[in-house]
Protein backbone atom coordinates (compact mmCIF):
# COMPACT_ATOMS: atom_id res chain seq x y z
CA UNK A 1 0.00 0.00 0.00
CA UNK A 2 1.36 3.40 -0.95
CA UNK A 3 1.38 5.46 2.23
CA UNK A 4 2.97 8.82 2.95
CA UNK A 5 4.72 9.81 6.16
CA UNK A 6 4.43 13.26 7.76
CA UNK A 7 7.72 14.34 6.18
CA UNK A 8 6.23 13.63 2.71
CA UNK A 9 8.39 10.54 2.28
CA UNK A 10 7.11 7.13 1.22
CA UNK A 11 6.42 4.68 4.04
CA UNK A 12 8.67 1.80 3.03
CA UNK A 13 7.21 -0.50 5.68
CA UNK A 14 3.77 -0.26 4.04
CA UNK A 15 5.03 -0.72 0.47
CA UNK A 16 3.88 -3.92 -1.27
CA UNK A 17 5.02 -5.74 -4.40
CA UNK A 18 1.83 -4.87 -6.25
CA UNK A 19 2.56 -1.16 -5.67
CA UNK A 20 5.73 -1.23 -7.78
CA UNK A 21 5.39 -4.24 -10.11
CA UNK A 22 2.42 -5.10 -12.29
CA UNK A 23 1.34 -8.52 -11.01
CA UNK A 24 0.15 -9.68 -14.45
CA UNK A 25 3.55 -8.85 -15.94
CA UNK A 26 5.29 -10.56 -13.05
CA UNK A 27 3.13 -13.64 -13.46
CA UNK A 28 3.92 -13.83 -17.18
CA UNK A 29 7.65 -13.49 -16.55
CA UNK A 30 7.52 -16.04 -13.74
CA UNK A 31 5.64 -18.59 -15.89
CA UNK A 32 8.08 -18.18 -18.79
CA UNK A 33 11.10 -18.36 -16.50
CA UNK A 34 9.89 -21.54 -14.81
CA UNK A 35 9.14 -23.19 -18.15
CA UNK A 36 12.48 -22.19 -19.66
CA UNK A 37 14.54 -23.24 -16.63
CA UNK A 38 12.49 -26.42 -16.02
CA UNK A 39 11.84 -25.48 -12.41
CA UNK A 40 9.02 -24.17 -10.24
CA UNK A 41 8.54 -20.55 -9.21
CA UNK A 42 6.29 -18.35 -7.08
CA UNK A 43 6.46 -14.80 -5.74
CA UNK A 44 5.76 -14.14 -2.06
CA UNK A 45 5.46 -11.02 0.07
CA UNK A 46 7.85 -10.20 2.91
CA UNK A 47 5.84 -12.48 5.22
CA UNK A 48 6.14 -15.45 2.85
CA UNK A 49 2.57 -15.33 1.54
CA UNK A 50 2.11 -15.91 -2.24
CA UNK A 51 1.18 -12.93 -4.42
CA UNK A 52 1.31 -14.85 -7.71
CA UNK A 53 0.01 -18.21 -8.82
CA UNK A 54 2.54 -21.08 -8.67
CA UNK A 55 4.39 -21.73 -11.93
CA UNK A 56 5.31 -25.32 -12.95
CA UNK A 57 4.96 -26.70 -9.43
CA UNK A 58 6.00 -30.31 -9.03
CA UNK A 59 3.57 -33.00 -7.96
CA UNK A 60 5.81 -33.43 -4.91
CA UNK A 61 4.98 -29.90 -3.70
CA UNK A 62 1.56 -29.24 -5.20
CA UNK A 63 0.10 -32.68 -4.57
CA UNK A 64 1.60 -33.47 -1.17
CA UNK A 65 3.50 -30.70 0.66
CA UNK A 66 0.74 -28.14 0.11
CA UNK A 67 -2.04 -30.66 0.67
CA UNK A 68 -1.99 -30.11 4.46
CA UNK A 69 -1.96 -27.03 6.66
CA UNK A 70 1.24 -28.19 8.32
CA UNK A 71 2.95 -28.40 4.96
CA UNK A 72 1.62 -24.98 3.92
CA UNK A 73 2.74 -23.35 7.16
CA UNK A 74 6.21 -24.89 6.89
CA UNK A 75 6.49 -23.66 3.30
CA UNK A 76 5.51 -20.11 4.30
CA UNK A 77 8.06 -20.14 7.12
CA UNK A 78 10.72 -21.51 4.78
CA UNK A 79 9.94 -18.87 2.16
CA UNK A 80 10.18 -16.11 4.73
CA UNK A 81 13.47 -17.43 6.10
CA UNK A 82 15.04 -17.66 2.66
CA UNK A 83 13.80 -14.17 1.72
CA UNK A 84 15.20 -12.64 4.90
CA UNK A 85 18.54 -14.37 4.41
CA UNK A 86 18.69 -13.12 0.83
CA UNK A 87 17.80 -9.60 1.97
CA UNK A 88 20.48 -9.77 4.67
CA UNK A 89 23.19 -10.66 2.16
CA UNK A 90 21.75 -8.53 -0.65
CA UNK A 91 21.99 -11.36 -3.16
CA UNK A 92 20.10 -14.54 -4.15
CA UNK A 93 19.98 -17.34 -1.63
CA UNK A 94 20.25 -20.98 -2.76
CA UNK A 95 19.66 -23.83 -0.36
CA UNK A 96 17.38 -26.65 0.82
CA UNK A 97 13.80 -25.96 1.75
CA UNK A 98 11.99 -27.54 4.70
CA UNK A 99 11.00 -30.50 2.48
CA UNK A 100 14.51 -31.29 1.31
CA UNK A 101 14.35 -29.84 -2.21
CA UNK A 102 16.73 -27.18 -3.50
CA UNK A 103 15.10 -23.77 -3.75
CA UNK A 104 16.49 -20.36 -4.50
CA UNK A 105 15.25 -16.96 -3.37
CA UNK A 106 15.67 -13.72 -5.34
CA UNK A 107 14.90 -10.91 -2.90
CA UNK A 108 13.00 -7.85 -4.11
CA UNK A 109 14.81 -5.04 -2.32
CA UNK A 110 13.88 -1.36 -2.56
CA UNK A 111 15.84 1.29 -0.67
CA UNK A 112 17.36 -1.45 1.48
CA UNK A 113 13.93 -2.84 2.43
CA UNK A 114 12.73 -6.35 1.60
CA UNK A 115 9.25 -6.15 0.13
CA UNK A 116 9.02 -9.65 -1.28
CA UNK A 117 10.85 -12.59 -2.80
CA UNK A 118 10.66 -14.49 -6.06
CA UNK A 119 11.23 -18.15 -5.25
CA UNK A 120 12.34 -20.78 -7.68
CA UNK A 121 13.54 -24.33 -7.56
CA UNK A 122 11.74 -27.49 -6.43
CA UNK A 123 14.70 -29.35 -7.91
CA UNK A 124 17.39 -31.66 -6.57
CA UNK A 125 21.14 -31.48 -6.99
CA UNK A 126 21.63 -35.16 -5.98
CA UNK A 127 19.59 -38.35 -5.89
CA UNK A 128 17.02 -38.22 -3.06
CA UNK A 129 17.52 -40.11 0.20
CA UNK A 130 14.19 -41.84 0.65
CA UNK A 131 14.33 -42.19 4.45
CA UNK A 132 14.46 -38.42 4.99
CA UNK A 133 11.34 -37.96 2.87
CA UNK A 134 9.48 -40.65 4.78
CA UNK A 135 10.22 -38.64 7.94
CA UNK A 136 8.99 -35.41 6.30
CA UNK A 137 5.78 -37.20 5.26
CA UNK A 138 5.12 -38.13 8.91
CA UNK A 139 5.71 -34.56 10.06
CA UNK A 140 3.17 -33.04 7.64
CA UNK A 141 0.66 -35.92 7.74
CA UNK A 142 0.95 -37.29 4.18
CA UNK A 143 1.58 -40.78 2.79
CA UNK A 144 5.34 -41.52 2.92
CA UNK A 145 5.42 -44.00 0.04
CA UNK A 146 3.56 -41.68 -2.28
CA UNK A 147 5.79 -38.75 -1.26
CA UNK A 148 8.90 -40.84 -2.04
CA UNK A 149 7.39 -41.76 -5.38
CA UNK A 150 6.80 -38.09 -6.14
CA UNK A 151 10.30 -36.99 -5.13
CA UNK A 152 11.79 -39.33 -7.73
CA UNK A 153 9.93 -37.28 -10.38
CA UNK A 154 11.79 -34.13 -9.37
CA UNK A 155 14.47 -32.88 -11.80
CA UNK A 156 18.10 -33.22 -10.78
CA UNK A 157 20.02 -30.08 -11.79
CA UNK A 158 23.65 -29.08 -11.38
CA UNK A 159 23.99 -26.77 -8.39
CA UNK A 160 25.89 -24.15 -10.42
CA UNK A 161 23.04 -23.95 -12.90
CA UNK A 162 20.64 -23.36 -10.03
CA UNK A 163 22.82 -20.48 -8.80
CA UNK A 164 22.92 -18.93 -12.29
CA UNK A 165 19.15 -19.18 -12.59
CA UNK A 166 18.78 -17.48 -9.23
CA UNK A 167 21.13 -14.68 -10.33
CA UNK A 168 19.14 -14.02 -13.52
CA UNK A 169 15.89 -13.95 -11.58
CA UNK A 170 17.38 -11.54 -9.04
CA UNK A 171 18.58 -9.09 -11.70
CA UNK A 172 15.31 -9.03 -13.64
CA UNK A 173 12.87 -8.69 -10.73
CA UNK A 174 14.93 -5.99 -9.03
CA UNK A 175 15.16 -4.02 -12.25
CA UNK A 176 11.36 -4.17 -12.49
CA UNK A 177 11.08 -3.16 -8.83
CA UNK A 178 13.50 -0.25 -9.18
CA UNK A 179 11.70 1.08 -12.24
CA UNK A 180 8.35 0.78 -10.50
CA UNK A 181 9.63 2.52 -7.38
CA UNK A 182 11.15 5.33 -9.44
CA UNK A 183 7.80 5.81 -11.16
CA UNK A 184 6.06 6.12 -7.79
CA UNK A 185 8.60 8.64 -6.54
CA UNK A 186 8.44 10.65 -9.77
CA UNK A 187 4.65 10.64 -9.60
CA UNK A 188 4.76 11.81 -5.99
CA UNK A 189 7.23 14.58 -6.78
CA UNK A 190 5.16 15.65 -9.81
CA UNK A 191 2.01 15.88 -7.71
CA UNK A 192 3.78 17.80 -4.94
CA UNK A 193 5.32 20.12 -7.51
CA UNK A 194 1.94 20.62 -9.14
CA UNK A 195 0.31 21.39 -5.77
CA UNK A 196 3.09 23.85 -4.90
CA UNK A 197 2.72 25.57 -8.26
CA UNK A 198 -1.02 25.81 -7.77
CA UNK A 199 -0.53 27.42 -4.35
CA UNK A 200 2.01 29.88 -5.74
CA UNK A 201 -0.27 30.63 -8.67
CA UNK A 202 -3.18 31.32 -6.30
CA UNK A 203 -0.97 33.66 -4.27
CA UNK A 204 0.17 35.45 -7.43
CA UNK A 205 -3.46 35.87 -8.49
CA UNK A 206 -4.29 37.39 -5.11
CA UNK A 207 -1.32 39.74 -5.33
CA UNK A 208 -2.23 40.66 -8.89
CA UNK A 209 -5.82 41.37 -7.86
CA UNK A 210 -4.53 43.44 -4.95
CA UNK A 211 -2.20 45.34 -7.28
CA UNK A 212 -5.13 46.04 -9.61
CA UNK A 213 -7.13 47.33 -6.66
CA UNK A 214 -4.22 49.55 -5.65
CA UNK A 215 -3.99 50.84 -9.22
CA UNK A 216 -7.70 51.62 -9.22
CA UNK A 217 -7.50 53.32 -5.83
CA UNK A 218 -4.41 55.26 -6.93
CA UNK A 219 -6.24 56.51 -10.00
CA UNK A 220 -9.15 57.62 -7.79
CA UNK A 221 -6.68 59.36 -5.47
CA UNK A 222 -5.05 61.10 -8.41
CA UNK A 223 -8.49 62.30 -9.46
CA UNK A 224 -9.16 63.68 -5.99
CA UNK A 225 -5.75 65.34 -5.84
CA UNK A 226 -6.36 66.90 -9.25
CA UNK A 227 -9.68 68.18 -7.96
CA UNK A 228 -7.87 69.77 -5.01
CA UNK A 229 -5.59 71.48 -7.50
CA UNK A 230 -8.61 72.85 -9.37
CA UNK A 231 -10.15 74.12 -6.12
CA UNK A 232 -6.84 75.76 -5.19
CA UNK A 233 -6.82 77.57 -8.51
CA UNK A 234 -10.35 78.81 -7.80
CA UNK A 235 -9.21 80.01 -4.38
CA UNK A 236 -6.35 81.91 -6.01
CA UNK A 237 -8.82 83.53 -8.40
CA UNK A 238 -11.01 84.59 -5.50
CA UNK A 239 -7.96 85.91 -3.61
CA UNK A 240 -6.98 87.94 -6.66
CA UNK A 241 -10.47 89.43 -6.61
CA UNK A 242 -10.14 90.14 -2.88
CA UNK A 243 -6.80 91.86 -3.47
CA UNK A 244 -8.41 93.94 -6.19
CA UNK A 245 -11.28 94.90 -3.89
CA UNK A 246 -8.77 95.69 -1.12
CA UNK A 247 -6.83 97.96 -3.45
CA UNK A 248 -10.00 99.73 -4.49
CA UNK A 249 -11.11 100.01 -0.87
CA UNK A 250 -7.73 101.48 0.08
CA UNK A 251 -8.04 103.98 -2.75
CA UNK A 252 -11.56 104.80 -1.58
CA UNK A 253 -10.27 105.34 1.96
CA UNK A 254 -7.53 107.62 0.64
CA UNK A 255 -10.04 109.69 -1.28
CA UNK A 256 -12.27 109.82 1.80
CA UNK A 257 -9.32 111.10 3.85
CA UNK A 258 -8.67 113.84 1.31
CA UNK A 259 -12.32 114.89 1.34
CA UNK A 260 -12.36 114.82 5.15
CA UNK A 261 -9.33 117.09 5.24
CA UNK A 262 -11.09 119.55 2.94
CA UNK A 263 -14.14 119.54 5.19
CA UNK A 264 -12.03 120.66 8.12
CA UNK A 265 -13.49 120.26 11.58
CA UNK A 266 -16.71 118.81 10.22
CA UNK A 267 -14.90 116.03 8.44
CA UNK A 268 -12.76 114.97 11.41
CA UNK A 269 -14.99 111.94 12.36
CA UNK A 270 -15.23 110.94 8.73
CA UNK A 271 -11.43 111.09 8.55
CA UNK A 272 -11.15 108.49 11.34
CA UNK A 273 -13.52 106.19 9.48
CA UNK A 274 -11.55 106.71 6.26
CA UNK A 275 -8.35 105.81 8.12
CA UNK A 276 -9.91 102.60 9.41
CA UNK A 277 -11.08 101.74 5.91
CA UNK A 278 -7.51 102.17 4.68
CA UNK A 279 -6.17 99.98 7.48
CA UNK A 280 -8.81 97.33 6.79
CA UNK A 281 -8.01 97.37 3.10
CA UNK A 282 -4.29 97.02 3.82
CA UNK A 283 -4.89 94.16 6.25
CA UNK A 284 -7.21 92.44 3.78
CA UNK A 285 -4.60 92.77 1.07
CA UNK A 286 -1.84 91.32 3.30
CA UNK A 287 -4.11 88.48 4.41
CA UNK A 288 -4.98 87.73 0.80
CA UNK A 289 -1.28 87.73 -0.09
CA UNK A 290 -0.51 85.33 2.79
CA UNK A 291 -3.36 83.05 1.77
CA UNK A 292 -2.16 83.20 -1.82
CA UNK A 293 1.33 82.21 -0.75
CA UNK A 294 -0.13 79.24 1.19
CA UNK A 295 -2.29 78.13 -1.72
CA UNK A 296 0.79 78.37 -3.96
CA UNK A 297 2.61 76.03 -1.61
CA UNK A 298 -0.46 73.74 -1.55
CA UNK A 299 -0.50 73.75 -5.34
CA UNK A 300 3.19 72.89 -5.48
CA UNK A 301 2.65 70.07 -2.97
CA UNK A 302 -0.34 68.80 -4.94
CA UNK A 303 1.66 68.86 -8.16
CA UNK A 304 4.47 66.92 -6.47
CA UNK A 305 1.98 64.41 -5.07
CA UNK A 306 0.40 63.93 -8.48
CA UNK A 307 3.83 63.37 -10.01
CA UNK A 308 4.79 60.80 -7.36
CA UNK A 309 1.37 59.17 -7.59
CA UNK A 310 1.76 58.77 -11.34
CA UNK A 311 5.16 57.16 -10.82
CA UNK A 312 3.69 54.86 -8.16
CA UNK A 313 0.77 54.03 -10.41
CA UNK A 314 3.09 53.13 -13.30
CA UNK A 315 5.22 50.99 -10.97
CA UNK A 316 2.12 49.24 -9.64
CA UNK A 317 0.91 48.55 -13.16
CA UNK A 318 4.34 47.15 -14.08
CA UNK A 319 4.28 44.94 -10.97
CA UNK A 320 0.78 43.77 -11.82
CA UNK A 321 1.86 42.93 -15.38
CA UNK A 322 4.95 41.14 -14.07
CA UNK A 323 2.84 39.10 -11.62
CA UNK A 324 0.44 38.20 -14.40
CA UNK A 325 3.38 37.02 -16.51
CA UNK A 326 4.71 34.97 -13.57
CA UNK A 327 1.24 33.52 -13.07
CA UNK A 328 1.10 32.50 -16.74
CA UNK A 329 4.52 30.86 -16.48
CA UNK A 330 3.45 28.97 -13.38
CA UNK A 331 0.26 27.81 -15.08
CA UNK A 332 2.37 26.57 -17.98
CA UNK A 333 4.65 24.74 -15.51
CA UNK A 334 1.59 23.13 -13.91
CA UNK A 335 0.48 21.98 -17.36
CA UNK A 336 3.92 20.48 -18.01
CA UNK A 337 3.83 18.67 -14.66
CA UNK A 338 0.37 17.31 -15.47
CA UNK A 339 1.68 16.05 -18.81
CA UNK A 340 4.58 14.43 -16.97
CA UNK A 341 2.17 12.74 -14.56
CA UNK A 342 0.07 11.48 -17.48
CA UNK A 343 3.17 10.08 -19.14
CA UNK A 344 4.08 8.30 -15.91
CA UNK A 345 0.58 6.82 -15.74
CA UNK A 346 1.02 5.40 -19.24
CA UNK A 347 4.28 3.79 -18.23
CA UNK A 348 2.65 1.92 -15.35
Amino acid sequence: MIKMLENNELDMNALEIKDIIDIKLLQKFQDDFALAMNCASVTVDKDGNPVTNPSSYTRFCDGFIHSTKKGDDRCAASHKRMGEEAARTGKPFVGPCHAGLIDFAAPIIVEGKLIGTVLGGQVLSDSPKEQSYIQIAKEIDVNGDLLVEAVHEVNIVDFKNIEKAASVLFIVVNTLAKNGFNQIELDMVSKRLSNNFMQVSATIEELSASANNISSQQEELNGEITQVGVITEHINSILDAIKGIASQTKMLGLNASIEAARAGELGRGFSVVAKEIQNLAENSKQTAISISELTTKIQESVNGTIKNSKITLETTKEQSSAMEAVGENIQDSVYIVEQLSNMMEKLK
